[in-house]
């Protein structure tokens, strides 16, 4: 790598993972790899979950909902490959360029089809997450108003959320899944309208879904975060980005982010 060039970081490896690189900084990534080779096996890992996933949704179709636990099981068992302690020592490390005290550990579910001919937003990929956690934390733990407009309105308050977006929005079902709709809020996301779904379980554990529109977005692969103990799952859709936010395990968040995926326009 040239003097001149900026250091690789995890937006780069997801990057060059989902093709969006230009020639000059995939060459200087390679490079970088040819170098680490910790890091050029994790990255490996990554292309070939994205592989594995991107086949077993090839054919999946929207009008097809009883086979949504059996994709969203599928999807879980390509999500946990075993980890070395080399690894997983470098994952722990990348994570750090990326999310100070909190941990990024790859893309872990099923990827979208990516647009190759654009450059992706790093800054909205990386505030998405952050942005969702600070909603979870504020609306999640509130008792008595955590949303505006409750479950007993979910058609007004899809069109209510969907006009201030400008986009069709659909609230997901999560019934299936243990998870029945609180309500939701107008909240502001990258400085924009954007919207909050709460969803809660017989034992009263929440998980948010948040919605966020940026026509400057680029579509990226399902990526995973986690701090402290809340977890979130969060891709880009075209101009759209979503994160899927919980105190859970990481296994019924991700059940619930595949689910969500499914349920949203695309």
């Amino acid at each position: 790598m040239s003097k001149n060039s900026s250091p690789v970081n995890e937006n780069d490896l997801h990057a060059y993972v989902d093709g969006f690189l230009d020639p000059v900084r995939r060459a200087e990534v390679e490079a970088w790899l040819g170098e680490n080779p910790d890091a050029a096996t994790m990255v490996a890992d990554w292309a070939d979950q994205n592989e594995g996933i991107r086949s077993l949704f090839s054919d999946y179709r929207q009008d097809r909902p009883g086979d949504a636990a059996l994709l969203s099981a599928k999807a879980a068992s390509l999500s946990t490959p075993a980890t070395s302690p080399r690894r997983a020592y470098w994952q722990a490390a990348a994570a750090m360029v990326l999310f100070v005290g909190g941990t990024v550990v790859g893309q872990v579910a099923p990827p979208l089809m990516v647009d190759r001919g654009a450059p992706p937003a790093p800054t909205a990929v990386a505030s998405l997450p952050e942005q969702a956690k600070s909603a979870f934390l504020i609306y999640a733990s509130d008792v008595r108003h955590p949303v505006e407009v409750g479950a007993s309105e979910q058609a007004h308050l899809a069109s209510w959320l969907g006009k201030r977006l400008d986009y069709p929005l659909d609230v997901p079902d999560l019934s299936d899944i243990g998870f029945n709709l609180v309500g939701g809020r107008l909240v502001p996301v990258s400085g924009k309208p954007g919207a909050l779904f709460m969803y809660e379980d017989d034992a009263g554990q929440r998980v948010t879904v948040l919605v966020g529109r940026n026509d400057e977005n680029r579509t990226t692969s399902f990526r995973y975060a986690s701090d402290n103990g809340l977890e979130t799952f969060y891709w880009i859709d075209g101009p759209v980005g979503y994160a899927v936010t919980g105190e859970i395990s990481r296994e019924r968040l991700q059940l619930i982010a595949n689910e969500c995926y499914r349920q949203f326009p695309s």
